[in-house]
C-alpha cells in the first residue's frame, strides 16, 4: 500500500512536466471531419454541461461538428478507458474531471493510466460542491445538520454520483471531520442522484454546482453550504463548510484532455480556442451561472493543477482507507 502511494505521488509530480514533452507535429488542416468529445459521466451533470458548451463554441469557430458522447458507468472508467484507447489524431477529445484524479488513488487496477495515456489541454471550469438536503430534513444550517446526523446515526441516506465520485469522497471527508455516519447510496451519475434527492428517496447529496444550482434555485432541495474555503458569487448566502469544520476544502474541476501523442498543433489550437471561449463574456457568464470559475491558461498550467489534485486525493484515500477493485 505504501509503495503504491509513493508511486502515485511520484507519477503525479512528474505529470507537471508531461505537457512540455515533444509531440508529433502533424494534423495540419484540422479539423477536416467531425470530432467527438467523450464525457465519462451521465447527461445533465456538470462535466457534460461544460463539454456541450465548449462543443458548441468549437463547432462555430472551427467549421466542423464537435459531438458530445456520454459514456457513463464504472465511476468514469468506462468513458475514460474508451478515450484513452482512441486514436491520437485529434478527432477524439476527452472531458476529464476530478474523478479521474481520484480514481488513480483509489483503484487497485485500471485498464488505462490517466497520467500516461492523456495529454492535458486546458482547465475549463473549477467549482465547489454543495451540501444539500431534502426539504423534509429538519436542518437549515450546517450545525443543525451535524447535530441531527449525530442524533440519527446511519438514518440518513447519502446519495452520490457513484462510488469514488467527487461527491462521495467529499462526503466521506465531511463524515470523518464532523464525526457523523450516513448510509452511502451510489448512483450512475449526479443527475440520477439529484432525482432521488428531490423525490426524498435519499436525504443528503454533495454535488457540483453545475448539477445543483437549478434545483437549489427552484427550492426543490435545500443547500446548506459550499465546499470551497470561500463563498460562491452565484450563491452568496451559502457559507463554506470550513466555517464550521476548519480546514475542510474540496473543489470539482472539468478540463479537456486528448489521447497521448495527439499532434502538438491540434493541442495548441484547442487550447487557444478554448482560452478565447472562456474569455468571452457570454461563455464566462454561463460558467458563472453554473457556480464555477473558468481558469483557462496553458496546457502546462493544467498539467500542474492535475498533479496537485492527484496528490491531494492520494492522501485522502490513504486516510480513509478507501480502495476499489
Amino acid at each position: 500500500m505504501k509503495a503504491q502511494r509513493r508511486r502515485l505521488l511520484q507519477l503525479a509530480g512528474g505529470l507537471a512536466t508531461l505537457a512540455v514533452v515533444k509531440r508529433h507535429a502533424h494534423g495540419e488542416g484540422y479539423p477536416s471531419r467531425p470530432v467527438r468529445v467523450i464525457v465519462a459521466t451521465g447527461a445533465g451533470g456538470g462535466t457534460d454541461l461544460v463539454a456541450r458548451l465548449l462543443a458548441q463554441w468549437l463547432t462555430g469557430k472551427l467549421g466542423q461538428p464537435f459531438i458530445v458522447e456520454d459514456h457513463p458507468g464504472g465511476n468514469n472508467n468506462i468513458g475514460s478507458e474508451l478515450a484513452a484507447h482512441s486514436a491520437a489524431d485529434g478527432y477524439t477529445l476527452f472531458m476529464a474531471n476530478t474523478v479521474n484524479a481520484i480514481n488513480a488513488a483509489i483503484y487497485k487496477a485500471l485498464h488505462y493510466d490517466f497520467i500516461a495515456d492523456f495529454t492535458p489541454v486546458i482547465n475549463v471550469m473549477i467549482s465547489p460542491l454543495l451540501l444539500m438536503v431534502h426539504p423534509a430534513v429538519p436542518a437549515k444550517t450546517v450545525p443543525e445538520f451535524i447535530a441531527y446526523a449525530k442524533a440519527n446515526p446511519n438514518k440518513l441516506s447519502l446519495a452520490s454520483g457513484g462510488n469514488g465520485s467527487t461527491g462521495h469522497l467529499a462526503a466521506e471527508l465531511l463524515m470523518m471531520m464532523a464525526g457523523i455516519k450516513m448510509v452511502h447510496v451510489p448512483y450512475r451519475g449526479e443527475a440520477l442522484a439529484m432525482g432521488d434527492l428531490i423525490g426524498n428517496h435519499a436525504q443528503v447529496l454533495m454535488a457540483t454546482t453545475g448539477t445543483s444550482i437549478p434545483f437549489v434555485n427552484a427550492r426543490s432541495v435545500r443547500a446548506l453550504a459550499v465546499t470551497t474555503p470561500t463563498r460562491v458569487a452565484s450563491l452568496p448566502d451559502l457559507p463554506p463548510l470550513a466555517d464550521y469544520l476548519p480546514g475542510y476544502a474540496v473543489s470539482g474541476w472539468s478540463g479537456l484532455c486528448v489521447p497521448r501523442n495527439t499532434p502538438a498543433n491540434v493541442v495548441d489550437l484547442l487550447n487557444r480556442q478554448i482560452n478565447i471561449a472562456v474569455a468571452d463574456p457570454t461563455t464566462r457568464q454561463r460558467i458563472t451561472d453554473m457556480g464555477g470559475t473558468a481558469p483557462g491558461g496553458t496546457a502546462d498550467d493544467f498539467a500542474r493543477f492535475i498533479a496537485r489534485d492527484m496528490q491531494r486525493w492520494v492522501k485522502v484515500a490513504a486516510f480513509t482507507g478507501l480502495k476499489m477493485d
